[in-house]
């Protein structure tokens, strides 16, 4: 993925909205955290990985992937809030994990520690985790990036709407 153009796309969409909702001097972080976290759960809903009990089949990749990406958009905003955005290379040692259920809490978990802690060192974990997860969902890099700058544009029209 290419993370300089990303993280550019994201700081204009950032930019755009604060200023729109006149939020310059408000600290987002934690609203941003909660957002991630919504997101992931609103993920983790859609591959049902968790529902042991029915039968229905996962979302259609479409769904999964436009789930994944709204993911994306929040990693990076959180990475622009803490000045994280200048790394050639978000990529860490992370034990993957059996399971796409694994993962999930996984992530859970490393948010909240990236919360506690608001290091590099933790915001790399957590990006790393969520781009292994994707990776256990069947997504490619390549997908990504095309799926966020899609939903990149979605996300600029929708506040041009009122969203």
């Amino acid at each position: 993925m290419n993370f300089e153009k990303l993280f550019a796309m994201q700081k204009g969409l950032d930019d755009h909205i604060e200023s729109n909702h006149h939020l310059g001097n408000e600290d987002l972080f934690d609203r941003k955290v909660l957002a991630l976290l919504v997101e992931l759960g609103e993920l983790a809903n859609e591959t049902r990985c968790f529902k042991f009990w029915s039968l229905k089949p996962s979302a259609p990749r479409e769904t999964v992937l436009e789930e994944y990406v709204d993911g994306v958009h929040f990693i990076l905003s959180l990475g622009i809030e803490c000045g994280f955005t200048t790394e050639q290379s978000y990529s860490v040692e992370i034990a993957k994990k059996e399971s796409i259920t694994e993962q999930f809490i996984y992530m859970f978990d490393v948010i909240g520690q990236f919360k506690q802690q608001r290091s590099l060192e933790n915001y790399k974990i957590v990006f790393q985790a969520y781009l292994q997860l994707g990776e256990a969902l069947g997504l490619q890099a390549s997908e990504t990036e095309e799926a966020y700058i899609k939903k990149n544009e979605v996300n600029y029209k929708r506040q041009q709407e009122g969203y």
